[in-house]
């Protein structure tokens, strides 16, 4: 393809990351707030260009854009703009307002976009770690502090094994298939494969398996979620989330998708440890961030149920999933951001106590987003469930399926416990008047989320013909 308007997004974040670096560090007076409402609109601008691209190859196959990319970039440009704008208060009364955040954003999102593009398993590399040193530097964002420095180096170090883990099997499916481009490796793979493509095909897996925080490779995140500053740990649970499955479902479904009896079984035990640590270790948490972090390993689980499943109805049961949990998810995110009494921010579920009395609506809202996680009908995230069920079960995958159910029925606890503490617990939540910012981002979600069952048509068919563009 010789057309110039796919590369638009991606020149957008970069040139304008790089502008707006220079002119933080030229800048005489804060430069924070003018950085991030220009990468808000950076992200926005990015987000218009990318639906009205064409389909395609680019740099002689090693980029393509379709359906699937496009739907898959609209929920990471949805992702890092809510994170952004949570940002701008919090960040402030914490002291740790930096221009160079939403710089980080955007590079880590122009990482993202390449990852969701990517048409060869270099180009795939190069996004997966302009994304992650972006993302490690925004966990230590709060350099002052013990927590978020901590963070920072656990994510750096684990991070790097993961890379390092994802690099070796691109070498070695190199090595045994003389190729990294997709469509070639599809084309070698159709009758087969070798033992030494299959383990490099299984490295390659457990390397995006860390980004997405799919047990056994989870251990990164309960403490970076903790110790990262709210808006950086809002980040985290939306944008890469959905970025790394997006990649996981173009590189299962596309090089190695003739593979699918070596990998089936692989994806179905990650799926199945997701969703059993996810609904177990999450119960005796007291701190909301790490049951938020417990809760996002579960999700994981589900929405690898559809990729389990092989087929188009499973590819758009994930993107369903991603979709509705990335919403979920800010929206949440905002509600922990506006735990703020005295000018301190809280986090723990116990400070919660009685905050229906003070504030129904803020209660309303994370009675909302809890319901929804647990899978609670009418809301966003029963549907999202339902898809993925559906298709495991059309799939065959029956005991996967029972599994699933069985969780989210276990994980149903310790959401409604947060529910509980909120309007049945006794406590004076003299909570700070939150900010207009957070307010928008939290009441958005909120709608969204609950009144989804009058309007899926929309996610419905956008996630159709994104899973057909990816599988035909």
């Amino acid at each position: 393809m010789t057309s110039f308007s796919p590369l638009i997004p991606g020149l957008l974040l970069g040139a304008g990351g790089m502008v707006l670096l220079l002119a933080g560090v030229l800048s005489k007076r804060d430069a924070t707030p003018g950085c991030t409402y220009a990468s808000v609109v950076l992200l926005l601008l990015a987000a218009g260009f990318s639906c009205g691209a064409p389909d395609g190859l680019l740099f002689g196959g090693l980029l393509k854009t379709s359906l699937f990319t496009r739907y898959a970039d609209a929920l990471v440009y949805l992702g890092a703009a809510a994170s952004l704008i949570l940002s701008l208060d919090y960040n402030r009364q914490e002291k740790i307002a930096r221009f160079e955040f939403p710089i980080l954003v955007l590079f880590a999102v122009l990482g993202m976009v390449v990852m969701i593009s990517a048409a060869d398993l270099m180009t795939l590399y190069v996004g997966f770690e302009l994304q992650s040193l972006a993302l490690y530097i925004s966990a230590a964002l709060a350099r002052d502090s013990l927590r978020s420095t901590e963070a920072g180096l656990k994510y750096f170090v684990l991070g790097a094994l993961a890379s390092g883990l994802l690099i070796y099997g691109i070498s070695l499916v190199y090595g045994f298939a003389g190729t990294t481009n997709f469509a070639s490796l599809a084309g070698i793979l159709v009758n087969g494969a070798g033992y030494g493509t299959i383990v490099g095909m299984v490295f390659v897996l457990v390397g995006i398996s860390f980004k997405i925080s799919a047990a056994p490779f989870h251990m990164w995140t309960p403490d970076v979620y903790e110790g990262s500053p709210s808006p950086v740990t809002a980040l985290f649970g939306t944008a890469p989330k959905a970025a790394a499955m997006a990649l996981f479902l173009s590189v299962m479904t596309g090089p190695f998708g003739h593979l699918l009896a070596q990998w089936q079984l692989i994806i179905e035990v990650l799926a199945v440890l997701s969703m059993a640590l996810g609904s177990l270790a999450a119960i005796g948490q007291t701190n909301i961030k790490r049951l938020m972090a417990y809760s996002a390993i579960g999700h994981m689980g589900y929405a690898l149920m559809g990729l389990a499943a092989g087929t188009r109805a499973g590819i758009q049961g994930t993107l369903i999933y991603i979709a509705i949990y990335v919403v979920m998810s800010f929206g949440a995110f905002a509600c922990i951001i506006a735990m703020r009494r005295r000018g301190q921010a809280v986090e723990t579920i116990a400070d919660l106590a009685g905050l229906a009395g003070q504030r129904p609506g803020f209660a309303l809202a994370m009675a909302i987003f809890m319901w929804a996680m647990a899978g609670i009908p009418p809301l966003s995230g029963f549907f999202g469930k339902l898809y993925v069920f559906s298709a495991t079960l059309n799939a065959g995958l029956t005991t996967l399926a029972v599994i699933g159910v069985v969780t989210s029925v276990i994980g149903a606890f310790y959401y409604l416990r947060v529910i509980k503490v909120m309007y049945f617990d006794a406590g004076t939540p003299d909570f700070d008047a939150t900010p207009g910012s957070v307010r928008f981002v939290m009441g958005l979600g909120a709608v969204v989320t609950a009144l989804f069952v009058f309007i899926p048509a929309p996610l419905l068919a956008a996630a159709g013909a994104a899973a057909k563009a990816l599988i035909g």
